[in-house]
């Protein structure tokens, strides 16, 4: 690992699902905009890593943010997610397909380590599982190898996280899931990070949650707060410990995500949205 300083967590994180084509202007866009955490995975199926890293070299040429600027987010992902664009062995040994997953990673997004390398999901829905036990000891590995810094998990139920912590001593720095306000934006697991000193990453608060942006509550405070609903939203986010994701294709709401912190909720208004329970 080279001497470059590893950047601090970020309070947003920039996701690029989805874009395919557009994910390196958009990905040159959000950096340009302020982002300064960028949220990808070496899944061709719903990313375009290398687009991120194209994007990433036009910011570094024009001067725009520096490598250690930086928090580069990525992940590793089982064979049943991909679709044929594989980015390692199929007939290797998942200990194996991790390492070369990892090795793709970083020529895509022109690295010598990202800040954090996350397991995508579980390999079944219900159990931790063995094969997640050998994913997840091969990225202890390629942590401390130096090539990532901080390790997590993503699309993980509470019941897996538990077994997770009974089978392992080391413990994920993040959990990401999507986050509905009809479970009280994940409750629970956010319980479980809080008590484990885990980071809890959020994606969808908007997508998943419309009902809760047009609710009166949020409109209200928002009008009176010469606010967007989203920009509400975000600021519930980081008033509950929630570190945000947004994937946004506008520049001016990367803007208006950004400037959530300007807002301040009374403590009375995050207890209301936390028990809002409304459906997307």
């Amino acid at each position: 690992m080279s001497n470059i300083q590893p950047s601090p967590i970020p309070d947003f994180l920039y996701g690029t699902a989805w874009k395919d084509e557009r994910t390196a202007g958009l990905t040159e866009l959000a950096v340009r905009n302020g982002f300064r955490g960028i949220d990808t995975a070496n899944q061709r199926r719903h990313y375009f890593e290398a687009g991120v890293g194209e994007g990433l070299a036009a910011c570094y040429h024009a001067g725009v943010a520096k490598r250690g600027d930086l928090f580069l987010q990525t992940k590793f992902t089982y064979q049943q997610g991909q679709d044929h664009r594989l980015p390692y062995d199929p007939a290797a040994s998942l200990t194996v397909q991790v390492s070369q997953s990892l090795t793709s990673s970083l020529e895509h997004l022109g690295t010598e380590y990202v800040d954090s390398f996350v397991l995508h999901g579980p390999a079944l829905g219900y159990d931790w599982t063995p094969w997640d036990a050998e994913v997840w000891e091969a990225m202890v590995r390629e942590r401390d190898a130096g090539r990532t810094r901080l390790l997590g998990v993503s699309n993980i139920s509470q019941h897996q996280l538990q077994q997770m912590a009974k089978a392992h001593s080391e413990a994920p720095a993040f959990v990401q899931n999507r986050c509905f306000a009809h479970t009280a934006w994940d409750r629970e697991i956010r319980l479980f990070c809080s008590e484990h000193r885990i980071i809890y990453q959020g994606f969808s608060l908007l997508t998943a949650n419309a009902g809760v942006l047009r609710h009166p509550l949020i409109a209200s405070f928002a009008a009176d707060a010469k606010a967007t609903p989203a920009q509400v939203v975000f600021a519930f986010a980081r008033c509950v410990r929630i570190l945000p994701l947004t994937g946004t294709t506008n520049a001016g709401h990367m803007k208006q995500d950004l400037a959530n912190g300007e807002i301040r909720l009374p403590r009375e208004l995050v207890d209301q949205i936390e028990n809002l329970a409304v459906r997307g």
